[in-house]
């Protein structure tokens, strides 16, 4: 896979996909989509970061005032959309269409990154329309640069440790 040059990342209409292997969390997937993010707002390029859920839940929510189109073209129209965390549990009906429709409108027109803790082989089987979710999910992957992060957790990692020697109530006696 060749390398990626970061200051190309945002200019180009391909998909991102940022993902740890294995399952492990805590390895940068966030922080580094956030770099990414901040990189092309530095350069002006119109982007939204935002968790999966919490995207879904806003386009469930849009359909009670019936501006399902208008929000859904919102998305679209991002030049950088980052969605965080896709694929941590699995989507009704609702979601996989709304994802389907999402990756439809960005394919070749815009910038995705996606971060997840799963192979985008394993999104499949968390999504309830075979056919949507295929679709999908081989749209995004044909024109993607896959970037697999693997290590231990920096939160586990940067947790202080238990040291008897540092503890102020530890007296000796």
């Amino acid at each position: 896979m060749p390398l990626i040059d970061h200051r190309d990342i945002a200019r180009q209409h391909r998909t991102k996909l940022l993902q740890s292997v294995a399952c492990a969390v805590g390895v940068g997937k966030t922080h580094l989509a956030t770099a990414l993010g901040h990189i092309a707002v530095r350069r002006r390029i119109p982007t939204l970061m935002l968790r999966a859920d919490a995207m879904f839940k806003r386009l469930k929510a849009s359909r009670l005032d019936n501006s399902t189109e208008a929000e859904m073209r919102r998305l679209a129209g991002i030049r950088l959309l980052i969605i965080d965390d896709f694929a941590l549990q699995p989507m009704d009906a609702t979601a996989t269409a709304d994802f389907y429709e999402l990756v439809v409108a960005r394919h070749h027109n815009a910038s995705t990154v996606l971060t997840s803790n799963r192979a985008p082989d394993e999104w499949l089987a968390i999504m309830t329309d075979p056919l949507l979710a295929q679709s999908a999910v081989d749209r995004l992957t044909s024109t993607a640069h896959e970037l697999v992060i693997e290590g231990q957790s920096y939160r586990r990692r940067q947790k202080p440790s238990v040291d008897s020697t540092d503890n102020p109530d530890h007296h000796a006696r």
